[in-house]
C-alpha cells in the first residue's frame, strides 16, 4: 500500500506493573532495542511511536511487524534483549494491534494518541513475554 493512502497516528505502549530494575525497550525496525528504560519501583513505562494506518484497518511503520496478511504487532524487548547485560531474562512481548477498533483509530486520527496498556509482570513475578493482549486500548 502506498504511503499516500496511509494516515499517521500517534501510538503508545504503556507497561503497567513492570518488574522493577528490568530494562524494557521498543524494538526498532532492524530488530534492535530502541529507547531502553527501566522502572525503579514498579511505576509504569511508556513508549511512544508513530503508526500509519490504512483502510481495513491495516497498520504500518518502523515498529510494526507482520505475520500473514492480517496480523500486525509491535515488540517490547525485555532484559538482555533490551540491552541489560547480566539480566536473568531475555524476552520479548508481542503486542497485537491488528484488532484495534475502528472507533479508536478514528479518534487517534482526530488528534488523540492510541494507547495499548499491558501488564508487565507474570503470575510468577517475572517479566511477561510471548504474545500478550492489551488489558486496555484507549485514547489519551
Amino acid at each position: 500500500m502506498a504511503k499516500r493512502d496511509q494516515t499517521e497516528i500517534a501510538a503508545r505502549v504503556v507497561i503497567e506493573n513492570p518488574v522493577p530494575g528490568v530494562l524494557h525497550s521498543l524494538q526498532d525496525k532492524d530488530g534492535h532495542p530502541l529507547d531502553p528504560r527501566q522502572s525503579a519501583n514498579g511505576e509504569a513505562l511508556s513508549f511512544d511511536f508513530p503508526l500509519r494506518v490504512s483502510p481495513g484497518p491495516k497498520f504500518f511503520g518502523d515498529q510494526v511487524r507482520r505475520e500473514g496478511p492480517e496480523r500486525r504487532f509491535v515488540y517490547i524487548r525485555v532484559g538482555t534483549a533490551a540491552g541489560q547485560h547480566g539480566s536473568p531474562w531475555s524476552r520479548r512481548m508481542k503486542i497485537d494491534i491488528h484488532d484495534t477498533d475502528q472507533q479508536l483509530i478514528d479518534r487517534a486520527i482526530a488528534g488523540g494518541t492510541l494507547e495499548l496498556v499491558v501488564n508487565g509482570t507474570a503470575e510468577d513475578g517475572s517479566p511477561v513475554c510471548a504474545t500478550i493482549r492489551p488489558v486496555t486500548k484507549r485514547i489519551a
